[in-house]
C-alpha cells in the first residue's frame, strides 16, 4: 500500500516541477518545496520533535541533507535540460545505488535475488534513457548526472535510517529534518530576490505557487512520512524499489504533456516491474 501510494505521488511530483519552472527559477523551486513542506510538517508534526534523542540529531540532519535538500535543487535543474519522465527513470538507479551503500558503507547483506531483481530493473531503465535520448536529440543530457548524483544521495539517506533511526517515529524524522534545513532554504529563496522582484500578479508565477503547495504538501510532507515509515516497517531495497514504480506514472504524465514515448519504452516499463517482483518475492 505504502509502495503504490507514494509511487503515484512521486511520479506525479516530475510533472508538477515541470509546471512551476514555467514562472520560477529552479533555485526557487527547490528552496520553495523545503519552505513550504517545513510549514506544513511544523502544523502537524511539531510534538515530535520531542522525541529526537541528542544522539539522533545529527543523523536526522544527514538524512535531510542527503535525502532532501540537494535533491530538491537538483531535480528542479535537470528538469531543465532534460524531459521531467526521464528524470524520473534516471531515479530507478536508486535500489542499484542502495544495495552499494549498504553493502560497503553499513555492512547491511541483501539476498542474491534482491541483486538480480536490481539488474534487471537497471536494464530497463538503461533502455528507457537511451531510447530518451534517441528521441529527444535537442536535449542536455549532461543534466542527467543530477538525478544520478541525487540517487546516491537516497541511497545514503535510506541506510542511515535503517541503521541509525529505526526506532524513531517516521514523522519526527521528517519534521526534525527540514526544521534543520529551512533556514538555509530561506537565505537561497531570498538571493534569488523572491521576496523583492518576483510578479506575484503574473498569471504563470500565481499558477507555479500553486502547484508549489501541492508539491510541498502532498509530494513531499505526507510523501516523506510515509517514506521513511516504510523504511522501517521494510529493508532498504525494498523501500526504495518505489523508484522502479515512479517512471510508470511520471511517464504517462509525460505523455499526456505532449512528451514523447515510444513502444521500446513501454517494454522497458514491464521490465522495470519484473524487477521490482523479483527484489521483493518472498521464497
Amino acid at each position: 500500500m505504502y509502495l503504490l501510494l507514494l509511487s503515484l505521488i512521486w511520479g506525479s511530483s516530475f510533472i508538477l516541477m515541470k509546471k512551476a519552472l514555467v514562472g520560477l527559477t529552479p533555485i526557487q523551486v527547490g528552496a520553495l518545496r523545503i519552505i513550504i513542506t517545513t510549514i506544513f510538517l511544523l502544523l502537524i508534526g511539531y510534538k515530535s520533535l520531542r522525541k529526537i534523542k541528542s544522539t539522533q540529531w545529527k543523523y536526522v540532519f544527514l538524512s535531510a541533507l542527503l535525502g532532501t535538500l540537494f535533491p530538491s535543487f537538483f531535480y528542479a535543474y535537470a528538469i531543465t535540460g532534460i524531459d521531467s519522465s526521464i528524470a524520473s527513470i534516471l531515479n530507478s538507479l536508486t535500489p542499484f545505488n542502495t544495495l552499494l551503500v549498504g553493502m560497503f558503507v553499513f555492512g547491511f547483506l541483501f539476498k542474491k535475488e534482491q541483486l538480480i531483481g536490481i539488474l534487471v530493473g537497471l536494464v530497463g531503465t538503461v533502455i528507457l534513457i537511451l531510447k530518451g535520448a534517441d528521441l529527444n536529440p535537442d536535449q542536455n543530457y549532461w543534466f542527467a548526472l543530477l538525478p544520478i548524483v541525487s540517487s546516491i544521495g537516497y541511497a545514503f539517506n535510506v541506510n542511515i535510517i535503517k541503521k541509525y533511526l529505526q526506532d524513531l517515529e517516521a514523522i519526527a524524522i521528517t519534521t526534525g529534518g527540514f526544521v534543520l534545513i529551512v533556514i538555509p532554504a530561506l537565505i537561497i529563496l531570498s538571493i534569488t530576490g523572491f521576496f523583492t522582484t518576483v510578479d506575484y500578479s503574473k498569471p504563470e508565477v500565481s499558477n507555479a505557487l500553486l502547484y508549489m503547495v501541492i508539491l510541498a504538501v502532498i509530494g513531499t510532507g505526507i510523501a516523506k512520512i510515509m517514506f521513511n515509515k516504510l523504511i522501517q516497517i521494510s529493508s532498504p531495497v525494498f523501500s526504495t524499489s518505489v523508484t522502479y514504480l515512479i517512471p510508470i506514472v511520471a511517464v504517462i504524465w509525460g505523455i499526456v504533456d505532449g512528451e514523447k514515448l515510444s513502444f521500446i519504452q513501454l517494454v522497458a516499463g514491464v521490465i522495470i516491474l519484473f524487477g521490482v517482483y523479483l527484489v521483493n518475492r518472498k521464497k
